[in-house]
C-alpha cells in the first residue's frame, strides 16, 4: 500500500508541469451544446407501484385504498391473458428545444403498446372529527389495457402544458357499492372506422400510417388504429364566463374521442343487460378549478 502511494505521488509531480503549461480556453455556447444536452435525455424504466392509501381531507375526507399500478398482470384477467405484473419496456425521451419548450415522449423499447394494469380496493367518503359515518363509493376495481401514445409539452410562450394520449381499456370491472350496481367487462377503444374524427365530412380508412409503431399522419389515424384519444391543455388562468376568479387551475379538454362498451350492468348481483356508446366525442370543454 505504501508503494502505491509513492507511485501516485510521483505521477502527480510528473503531471504538474503539463497542467501548468496547458492553455485553458473558455467554451462557447455552441461547444457546450456539443458536449451536454445535444440529443436530450432518455430514461428506460420498469416499475410496479403499490400505495396503501391516498387521502384528501377538507372537513371530511376522500380516501382511495389499496392501489396497485403495474403491468396488465397485476390484475387476474391480465395475468390470465399472459401479461406480466411490471410496467416495463418504457422509454422516456426528454428534450428542451431551442425556444425553451420542454417535450416528453413516452414510447416502448420493443415498439409494442405499453400494457398497464390497475387495482383499487375501495374509494370512500369519510366523516370528519364530528362524525363516524363513511360511504364506499367504488370497490373491487380491476382493469387493464394498453397505452399507445403519451406526449407532454410545456410551451414557454403560453405557459401551457399540453398532454396528448392514446390508450385503450381491454377489460375493467368494479362495484358502485352505494348504488348496489356492478359494472362488468367495461372496454374503451378508438372510435373505429365509421367516425369522422376531425369533422371535415370524410371518414378515414385505417392504413399503415395508423398502426402503432409508425408515425400517424393525423389524430384521426390514431383513433382508427383502435385507441381512444385525449388532448388536454393545463395552465394557470382566469375563471369562466362571469367568474371573477383569477390564477385558477385551468384544464381545457380539446378533444376526447372513444367508444365505450359495458358487457353487463348488474343490480343485486343479476345482470340487467349491456351498454354501448359509439363515437363519443367531447370537445371544447373547459374547467376552472380553485378553492373556496
Amino acid at each position: 500500500m505504501k508503494g502505491l502511494k509513492k507511485i501516485a505521488l510521483v505521477a502527480a509531480i510528473a503531471a504538474a508541469p503539463l497542467a501548468a503549461n496547458a492553455e485553458l480556453q473558455a467554451m462557447n455556447d455552441t461547444a457546450m451544446g456539443d458536449v451536454t444536452g445535444q440529443a436530450g435525455v432518455t430514461i428506460e424504466l420498469e416499475t410496479k407501484v403499490s400505495i396503501g392509501q391516498f387521502k384528501y381531507t377538507d372537513e371530511g375526507s376522500f380516501a382511495v385504498n389499496d392501489i396497485v399500478l403495474g403491468g396488465a398482470g397485476v390484475t387476474a384477467d391480465g395475468a390470465a391473458a399472459g401479461y406480466g405484473d411490471l410496467l416495463d419496456q418504457l422509454k422516456i425521451d426528454i428534450d428542451v428545444l431551442d425556444d425553451g419548450d420542454a417535450k416528453i415522449h413516452v414510447s416502448t423499447l420493443d415498439g409494442a403498446p405499453i400494457d398497464w394494469g390497475l387495482e383499487i380496493g375501495s374509494m370512500e367518503l369519510l366523516a370528519g372529527s364530528t362524525g363516524s359515518d363513511s360511504t364506499t363509493l367504488i370497490s373491487n376495481l380491476s382493469g387493464y389495457g394498453n397505452l399507445a401514445q403519451l406526449d407532454i409539452q410545456v410551451d414557454t410562450a403560453t405557459d401551457h402544458l399540453n398532454l396528448v394520449a392514446a390508450f385503450d381499456v381491454t377489460d375493467m370491472d368494479f362495484d358502485v357499492e352505494f348504488m348496489g350496481v356492478g359494472i362488468r367487462d367495461l372496454t374503451i377503444s378508438g372510435a373505429g372506422g365509421n367516425f369522422d374524427y376531425d369533422g371535415d365530412g370524410s371518414v378515414m380508412a385505417a392504413d399503415a400510417d395508423g398502426e402503432f409503431g409508425l408515425a400517424p399522419t393525423s389524430q384521426e389515424a390514431q383513433v382508427l388504429a383502435g385507441f381512444a384519444n385525449v388532448n388536454l391543455d393545463i395552465y394557470k388562468g382566469a375563471g369562466l364566463g362571469a367568474s371573477t376568479a383569477t390564477d385558477v387551475l385551468r384544464i381545457d379538454v380539446n378533444n376526447v374521442y372513444m367508444d365505450v362498451t359495458i358487457g353487463a350492468v348488474e343490480i343485486g348481483g343479476t345482470s340487467i343487460g349491456s351498454l354501448a356508446i359509439d363515437n363519443l366525442a367531447v370537445t371544447d370543454t373547459k374547467l376552472a378549478v380553485y378553492g373556496h
